[in-house]
C-alpha cells in the first residue's frame, strides 16, 4: 500500500520540484510588487476603477501564495483549484464590468439612440 504522504507528491517529478517553486517564487513577487503598485496608484486617484484593479492585483497575489502552499504541501490540491479558478472568474468579471464602465459618456449616450 502507498503511504497518503506520497500520493500527494505524485503530481511533480522530484528534478522540476526547483523549477516550479523558482517560478512561483518569481510570480509572487511580481504580483505583490504591481499590487504595491497598485495601492499607490489608488491611494493617489482615489476612484474605483483603481480600487477594482487594485482589487484584482489583489487576487493575483493570492492566487500566486495558494499555488506556492500548494507545492509545500500545505494547501489541499482541491482548494488549490477551488481558490485559483475562483478568483480567475472573479478577475475576468471585475475586468470586464471595469471595462465596461470606463466608456466615454458619448460612446455610452451613442449605444441607447
Amino acid at each position: 500500500m502507498i503511504p497518503p504522504r506520497s500520493l500527494a507528491h505524485a503530481w511533480i517529478r522530484p528534478e522540476l520540484a526547483p523549477v516550479l517553486v523558482a517560478i512561483i517564487l518569481v510570480a509572487v513577487a511580481g504580483t505583490v510588487a504591481l499590487f504595491a503598485v497598485g495601492v499607490v496608484a489608488y491611494s493617489r486617484r482615489r476612484t474605483s476603477r483603481y480600487l477594482v484593479i487594485a482589487g484584482v492585483l489583489g487576487l493575483l497575489v493570492v492566487r500566486s501564495i495558494v499555488g506556492l502552499g500548494t507545492v509545500f504541501d500545505l494547501v489541499p490540491m482541491s482548494i488549490h483549484h477551488l481558490v485559483g479558478h475562483s478568483a480567475d472568474v472573479l478577475i475576468a468579471a471585475l475586468v470586464l464590468y471595469t471595462v465596461y464602465r470606463s466608456g466615454s459618456r458619448q460612446s455610452q449616450s451613442r449605444l441607447v439612440e
